[in-house]
């Protein structure tokens, strides 16, 4: 249709005229019949009439494109060489996304750019990839040299569809700017018997791989093995085992100690086995919860070696209760959940729910506090769960009995502004100790600030706070409770640097539990030079060896049923690549 008609309308009345939207006045189109009809006239009326759409009219007809000549044409058909800038940089783009092989990538590039030509996988896997991998592990290099102190993860991990162990390994620290870094060094193949020796000569390989001598390793975070204990013991660094496997096993014992509890489990399992199983039964759930107009969620199933995952079943079985009620009246579920199991479900997801806020080391001792304070707690609606309470207080004591003193705890502890005051220490013996510890530790920072040549960096800007936590924790009001019974014990005048920066520090008020703490010490690095050092230090800690699970997780991605005779090497080298590729960025 021309483009004349934006400006007028056939009339409907008389099909032989049309209407100027301009002016109302209808022009002939040239003939009483349709074989006759002709833009001409409206074409004059615009110019006599209307000379600035006139104009528009006249642009919008032009030809937007020529004709290329022939050496052009032959040259947008030309494939791009391998070595020109605009093909390496595509490449390496893709071997950013690792999608080369993909049909749809493939068509969707000769349609985007026709002159480039994908290259072989050969060349990604010899070429592209590895200097991706170096260029990425040349600013994890870089950015490592520049920590002082760095604190690692580390576990081993058995594939389930390939006969072979990985040794992991992960970096997490605080860099100059007071920002937490975490950096995936190693997956590395774990050829022989898992054996202290072996895994003590593997992490020093590790370590020495990427110029980290022991004097900077602040601590690192293993499982509770005997092996990975030795191992650790052997290389003379300081390592504690992981906190979430403290807690898997004991949620693990008290699960068990009450029938009633464990029966209800068996049950949530029967039920989500069997939306697992059947489509059928999926779909008639689904279409039940959007009758109801609640979200679409699936069922989560619980894993024997993930404490939490419990807690997550029976909070997606909560969730979705009135939906399963609907469904149990139309079909048969394998088993049936009444109403004192319902509650039981309900009670034993609110026992669990503080395990599973503890994240860093400077959690941990207020964190066992906490569960102290509310597992001793008794009441009318602890009916059904009271033995599964006294078993998780016994298995708490006994697991954690000694964090109170471990200096990688309670300095941490102290150091985090939201727990300064001391007030979740049981013990005030303890209390006092974890005091004396972290003076020696901010002299020590003092004498070696005093030392340095070099000149005081300028404060940090203040940003914006981000919260550390997404929600409050389901026992704050414990919290608050112990804020108020416990105040600090009188301090002593201070005399040297390193005392009175620290009497300054607890003198202030504890930020709220929800402030990030490294925020605050953006904010007063200034204020306690040598102990913001300190800090930088001893919050760069992780309490578990819950980023090991991740990392083993992408490997698990990357070795799979179709991909199982990746040779260990590369396997290393994609998921380095894919956990650290944001240091690009």
């Amino acid at each position: 249709m021309s483009a004349v008609w934006n400006y007028f309308k056939v009339d409907n009345n008389n099909v032989a005229f049309a209407n100027c939207l301009i002016c109302k006045v209808g022009i002939s189109r040239g003939g009483k019949e349709k074989a006759a009809f002709i833009t001409t006239n409206l074409i004059r009326h615009l110019k006599n009439k209307h000379p600035t759409q006139h104009s528009e009219y006249t642009q919008a007809t032009q030809p937007k494109t020529s004709q290329l000549r022939l050496h052009q044409s032959l040259k947008r058909k030309e494939k791009m060489p391998l070595d020109s800038p605009k093909a390496q940089e595509t490449t390496t783009k893709i071997a950013q996304m690792i999608a080369m092989q993909n049909p749809g990538f493939l068509m969707l590039m000769e349609h985007v750019e026709p002159r480039y030509q994908v290259p072989s996988r050969h060349y990604f896997t010899e070429k592209a990839l590895p200097a991706l991998y170096k260029n990425i592990s040349d600013k994890v290099r870089v950015m490592l040299l520049d920590a002082p102190h760095v604190s690692f993860i580390t576990d081993i991990w058995s594939s389930s569809v390939a006969p072979m162990s990985l040794l992991s390994l992960t970096a997490q620290w605080i860099d100059s700017s007071i920002v937490l870094r975490h950096a995936t060094l190693h997956a590395q193949e774990f050829r022989r018997s898992h054996t202290a020796e072996y895994i003590q000569q593997s992490m020093e390989n590790m370590l020495n791989n990427w110029g980290i001598d022991k004097q900077r390793v602040h601590v690192i975070v293993r499982n509770n093995t005997a092996n990975m204990k030795k191992a650790k013991r052997d290389m003379a660094v300081p390592s504690v085992g992981c906190v979430a496997h403290s807690c898997q096993l004991c949620v693990h014992e008290g699960l068990l100690s009450q029938h009633s509890v464990s029966d209800t489990l068996a049950n949530a399992r029967m039920i989500l086995g069997h939306f697992k199983h059947s489509p059928l039964a999926y779909s008639r759930l689904e279409d039940i919860q959007m009758d109801l107009k609640m979200d679409v969620k699936r069922l989560q199933q619980d894993v024997q070696t993930r404490w939490n995952s419990s807690l997550y079943m029976l909070q997606s079985l909560l969730q979705q209760k009135r939906a399963l009620s609907v469904f149990a009246a139309e079909r048969t579920l394998p088993a049936a959940l009444p109403a004192h199991q319902w509650e039981l479900m309900n009670k034993t997801a609110e026992v669990l729910c503080p395990f599973q806020e503890t994240a860093t080391a400077a959690d941990v001792i207020p964190a066992i506090t906490v569960l102290r304070r509310g597992l001793s707690r008794e009441d009318d609606e602890d009916q059904g769960v009271k033995t599964m309470k006294r078993t998780l207080m016994e298995a708490v004591e006994k697991r954690f009995a000694d964090a109170e003193t471990q200096p990688l705890y309670y300095i941490a502890t102290l150091l985090d502004p939201r727990y300064k005051d001391g007030n979740f220490f049981i013990k005030l013996a303890n209390l006092l100790l974890a005091k004396e510890h972290l003076i020696q530790e901010v002299a020590k920072a003092e004498e070696r600030r005093t030392a340095s040549a070099l000149p005081e960096e300028a404060a940090a800007e203040p940003l914006n706070k981000v919260p550390h936590h997404e929600a409050y924790s389901s026992l704050d009001i414990a919290f608050e409770e112990i804020l108020q019974e416990r105040k600090s014990q009188g301090r002593s005048v201070s005399t040297t640097s390193a005392e009175s920066q620290m009497q300054t520090y607890l003198s202030e008020e504890c930020i709220p539990k929800k402030s990030d703490p490294l925020q605050y010490w953006k904010e007063h690095a200034t204020q306690f030079l040598s102990m913001a050092s300190v800090a930088t230090q001893y919050l760069s800690a992780p309490c578990s060896s819950v980023d090991s699970e991740r990392l083993f997780s992408a490997v698990a991605n990357v070795l799979d049923e179709k991909r199982n005779r990746l040779k260990p090497d590369k396997i290393e080298m994609l998921v380095f690549i894919k956990k650290n590729i944001h240091f690009l960025q």
